[in-house]
């Protein structure tokens, strides 16, 4: 059965991250896994500043979700939450997907797969049906804002952020530049909200933010070097 749902997926032309991921989970910090244990049972997705929880039934041989931001191109594996009793039983508590908030959306569509089957979310009652391919979808709506902060390359690309006032001219610099500030200007992409996305090698990188001729530290990463000659700078390692 594993291997036909595997055959099933993969011949949409849709990439399949490993299905059967071990039940037992490595947390990647206290938050998260606080979240994950405070969910009782499957149920309408979890929204915070910085994660949307998605839940299923643990009956399920296999559960996948693919977003609209990806073209539904890509089907992201549910994991199985475990839990131990007095006894040091093992159980299953239920089957979750972490998105974590990286892009700006105010909304987001996805659908859900199960066992092979493409269906909406069931435990999710905001759906939008789209006439253009005949099929409803999952929706989640007025998501507001979120934390941004700069992070390390994905798709080989570092995302830098800068938070300040608005209207300002914010350069970046560092290591990468022999820190010359005038080669990579951050754009504005909201009101004092600056970004730049620049492709880094694997690496340990030193880094400013630049008003004018003055340095600025990177305050979305606590991250931080003090040189002998009194000066700071934000540290960003490349894996």
């Amino acid at each position: 059965m594993k291997k036909l749902i595997l055959l099933l997926i993969a011949g949409m032309g849709l990439l399949v991250a490993p299905l059967f991921a071990a039940e037992i989970t490595n947390y990647q910090n206290f938050e998260l896994d606080t979240l994950l244990h405070g969910i009782d049972k499957p149920g309408a997705p979890v929204v915070t500043d910085d994660y949307i929880i998605f839940t299923a039934d643990t009956k399920h041989r296999f559960v996948g979700i693919a977003f609209d931001f990806e073209e539904y191109k890509v089907i992201h594996p549910f994991q199985i939450l475990t839990q131990k009793d007095d006894e040091e039983k093992v159980s299953r508590k239920h089957m979750f997907y972490v998105y974590k908030r990286q892009h700006k959306f105010t909304e987001l569509r996805y659908r859900l797969v199960f066992d092979g089957l493409w269906t909406t979310d069931p435990l999710n009652p905001n759906k939008e049906y789209d006439q253009n391919v005949n099929l409803y979808f999952s929706k989640l709506d007025n998501l507001g804002s979120i934390n941004v902060y700069t992070e390390s390359p994905k798709n080989d690309y570092a995302h830098f952020i800068y938070k300040g006032e608005t209207g300002q001219k914010v350069n970046l610099a560092g290591t990468f530049t022999n820190w010359d500030p005038w080669i990579y200007e951050m754009v504005e992409t909201a009101p004092g909200l600056y970004e730049l996305e620049l492709p880094l090698p694997a690496g340990k990188y030193y880094y400013n933010y630049y008003i004018g001729l003055t340095p600025v530290l990177d305050n979305t990463n606590p991250q931080k070097i003090y040189t002998h000659d009194g000066r700071s700078a934000s540290v960003l390692t490349v894996k």
